[in-house]
């Protein structure tokens, strides 16, 4: 029933407390002549397909004690089923990429592929795998109770054996049983370049972005107001962008399944376009007694599954959520704070086996990426913990990170921007500067979590922390340029205007690294 009314059992069961979940609300406050003389006023909301019909409802009595008062007629897409917000990522290899993408066609209806190939070249169908999940993969509220909503049926092919830095067109089709074909619209990509290959690359990261409408509608878990924001400035420069990381805290869903649809249709200018890689963060993964690091109740009972089901990642185990990717000259690791990262554990190992096993000669810029910060943050709230870091974040990693001579390290969770100083053991190995050169010295440090979410809990310490050199309590996200093996920009803009707020240069010849591999890379020390 449209106005049945449940109490919430949890933090996360948010007002209007109804046992169906509305996708998106507005306040019907009409305060004008007009709207007195007549009684009739009206409200514009966006609606995107979402594989069912919609129909509006009207209550009284506000969010705590609604009453449903009228409900309009249905209103219809054309074909609601059709395919839709295509999801690009990097394949296991450098010259294969993955589409996914979601339907309302499960594979006994229709039968998933993608028709792709280069421009003005002949085109090749590649199939499909199809994925879904129901209310009992979830595992608590509101994901399993008032905000379940079945998430469609999830698409993924894999492109292969793609020429280096080659442009692709592509659509996604569906083949019916009676031989009909129903299609997307065109997409394209630009395909990898070549490993090691010496070309401008260009990378834009950041964490805890979330979603919001354009419309102005309220929404479940309505605290990300700078994510529009963020959204656009990168689609305006998306003709200057390769590859994007989001590290974490992804659509802040949080148990309310629609929301995975409206976020995926917000970030669709981006990632039909270029790899959109994701990383676990708490409010995908956490809940108790599911086996996450932390036992919280962040992910709203979704414990997972919508994300590592909604996007690919070229990990071993999607479960797990930790992989490497490389892109020209970079090579990434991305871990995952919600499950235990410490020595001994398996996850401990795969950062290892990332960082050493990167051919330096051929992606030089090594890049370290966790949700939750691992490094250093002068966040207030970890102050108040005397960590500046989670706690046993950095303990065992920093001698990776140093061994290894990683570059940067990236984290979110904190809602801010920061970035240190080349910092090992607390300590600044060198002074913080807009310019690096010379050989490795230590990893720079960086908290991008400012993408969407509220800033409103992610003050800085007051104390003046040393290897602490920038600072800023705004929207914002990071774009790293790779010119050639030895010169490496990193920016900081805001994202409300895409401004550069924050820089500086690496310029590097790296032969102290070259001759690193797994068991003659020395460990320095600030002693050494």
């Amino acid at each position: 029933m449209i106005g049945a009314i449940c109490d919430p059992e949890n933090e996360w069961q948010q007002p209007p407390v109804l046992c169906t979940a509305p996708i998106k609300y507005q306040f019907a406050k009409f305060k004008n002549d007009g709207y007195n003389r007549s009684g009739k006023g009206n409200l514009k909301l966006q609606l995107i397909n979402q594989r069912e019909d919609f129909s509006f409802a009207l209550f009284s009595g506000g969010l705590l004690k609604p009453k449903l008062i009228a409900v309009s007629n249905m209103v219809t897409f054309a074909n609601p089923k059709a395919p839709v917000y295509p999801r690009l990522a990097q394949g296991k290899s450098w010259d294969e990429m993955t589409i996914t993408w979601t339907s309302g066609y499960n594979i006994k209806e229709a039968v998933p592929f993608v028709e792709w190939g280069a421009k003005g070249g002949p085109r090749f169908l590649s199939p499909a795998g199809t994925l879904s999940f129901n209310r009992n993969s979830m595992c608590g509220a509101p994901a399993r109770t008032v905000g379940w909503r079945h998430p469609g049926y999830i698409h993924t092919s894999f492109l292969k054996d793609l020429w280096p830095d080659s442009k692709y067109t592509y659509r996604l089709g569906h083949r019916l049983p009676n031989g009909t074909q129903v299609w997307s619209k065109i997409y394209s990509f630009k395909a990898s370049p070549y490993p090691g290959q010496d070309s401008l690359q260009q990378i834009v990261i950041f964490g805890d972005m979330g979603k919001a409408e354009a419309d102005g509608s309220n929404e479940f878990n309505d605290f990300q107001p700078g994510s529009l924001n963020t959204t656009n400035q990168i689609i305006r420069d998306l003709k200057n962008i390769d590859m994007v990381l989001h590290i974490g805290d992804i659509c802040y869903a949080n148990g309310y399944l629609s929301q995975w649809d409206q976020f995926t249709s917000q970030i669709e200018p981006i990632a039909s376009t270029v790899p959109y890689m994701i990383g676990s963060g708490n409010h995908e993964r956490d809940w108790p007694g599911t086996g996450s690091f932390y036992g919280n109740l962040d992910s709203g009972g979704e414990c997972g599954v919508p994300a590592q089901t909604v996007f690919y990642t070229p990990a071993e185990n999607r479960a797990k959520f930790w992989y490497a990717t490389d892109y020209g000259m970079f090579r990434f690791c991305i871990a995952n704070t919600e499950e235990d990262w410490r020595p001994g554990t398996e996850q401990y190992k795969f950062i290892e086996q990332c960082l050493s096993s990167v051919d330096r000669q051929k992606q030089p810029w090594l890049i370290f990426l966790a949700h939750r910060v691992l490094g250093y943050s002068s966040c207030t709230y970890y102050e108040t913990e005397g960590t500046f870091e989670e706690p046993m974040g950095r303990e065992a990693l920093q001698e990776l990170w140093q061994k290894y001579k990683v570059d940067l390290a990236f984290y979110g969770h904190v809602h801010n921007y920061e970035r240190t100083c080349p910092v090992y053991q607390s300590q600044c190995v060198v002074d913080a500067s807009d310019h690096y050169s010379g050989p490795f010295k230590a990893t720079t440090h960086v908290v991008v979590g400012g993408a969407g979410a509220s800033i409103a809990d992610s003050a800085f310490t007051t104390s003046n922390i040393q290897w602490s050199h920038f600072r800023d309590f705004d929207f914002g996200f990071v774009k790293l340029t790779a010119f050639n093996q030895s010169s490496l920009l990193f920016e900081y803009k805001k994202s409300h205007d895409g401004n550069v707020y924050d820089h500086f240069t690496i310029s590097r010849d790296y032969r102290d690294v070259l001759a690193c591999s797994i068991d003659n890379c020395p460990r320095t020390t600030l002693a050494s």
